[in-house]
């Protein structure tokens, strides 16, 4: 099959925001749905696109609210509820066609709500660097937490009213050390990096995606109460991948283990990457991906 990577861009109109995507492959082809996560864009799966357009998926990865400039505004929503929203409206956009969903960080949580709201509309999930959640504590995980915890200490430092100033320091250096602790060893380059730089130089952008960490304890919402309660609800009855880098600095890699392992999902963890698997190795990443997707479209 000859692959035609062109690229259109889409817009999609909600809640007062410009919200924009990137699309590829034919428009007749089962869609895929890549869903990017903090800090970066949907040119993360850049290295990904192609293998899936040339089996023949229309691929579209939107840029989370927020990410652009035309989604950036101080008066909208910052909450996981709310971009799921917008992956749904992303979906009915294209006329609801068969699609699987596919998220890496903050994207594999939006993936597993909007799984868990309308398992019906959807034909698989693969969660990139996050584990599933829900259905239960796993057995064997609170060994595995304080270095979670420690993994985890940056979160606070985003929750506070200093991050965004933070992020937009010195060219985003401190998301360009986020991105060596997290991905160890890749060396990625200047135009790996350029797209995440321009949001994370912009003060409006910077603001908006710290939203998302501290919409995660506003309890007195009903949207963050109605994440935790789908969050933690069971797993979603879709065949479920969850891949994950054995180098991963930010989620710790035998947490993933543990939590894929209770919600009986299957699982890989890719050496010689950590965080940023997709793009560290796009190509080991589509080796177990494809066929994932091949078998769920089979059972259709």
């Amino acid at each position: 099959m000859t692959s035609d990577l062109t690229e259109s861009t889409l817009t999609l109109v909600r809640d007062g925001l410009t919200l924009s995507a990137r699309r590829f492959g034919p428009s007749d082809g089962p869609l895929v749905m890549l869903l990017h996560g903090f800090p970066d864009t949907p040119h993360t799966w850049d290295g990904l696109i192609p293998a899936l357009v040339e089996s023949g998926y229309q691929v579209l990865a939107p840029w989370l609210r927020g990410y652009t400039p035309a989604s950036a505004s101080r008066s909208a929503r910052y909450d996981l509820m709310a971009v799921s929203a917008d992956i749904a409206a992303w979906h009915t956009e294209l006329g609801a066609p068969p699609a699987h969903l596919v998220g890496h960080d903050w994207g594999a949580f939006v993936a597993m709500i909007l799984a868990k709201q309308e398992p019906g509309r959807w034909r698989s999930m693969t969660l990139l660097a996050i584990p599933p959640f829900g259905g239960g504590v796993a057995a064997g995980m609170w060994r595995y937490l304080p270095r979670q915890l420690l993994l985890s200490s940056y979160i606070p430092v985003m929750q506070s009213g200093f991050s965004p100033r933070l992020l937009v320091r010195r060219d985003a250096a401190f998301v360009r050390a986020l991105w060596r602790r997290w991905s160890p060893g890749w060396a990625f380059s200047q135009a790996e990096f350029a797209p995440t730089a321009a949001v994370f130089t912009d003060a409006t952008m910077a603001w908006a995606a710290t939203r998302y960490y501290r919409s995660l304890f506003t309890v007195a919402h009903k949207a963050t109460r109605e994440f935790s309660d789908l969050l933690m609800a069971a797993p979603a009855p879709l065949p479920t991948l969850a891949l994950a880098g054995l180098r991963d600095g930010c989620m710790s890699p035998d947490l993933q283990r543990v939590l894929a392992q209770h919600a009986k999902v299957q699982h890989a963890q890719l050496p010689g990457c950590g965080h940023f698997l997709q793009a560290e190795r796009p190509d080991a990443v589509a080796a177990l991906l494809l066929p994932h997707l091949r078998a769920a479209d089979a059972d259709r």
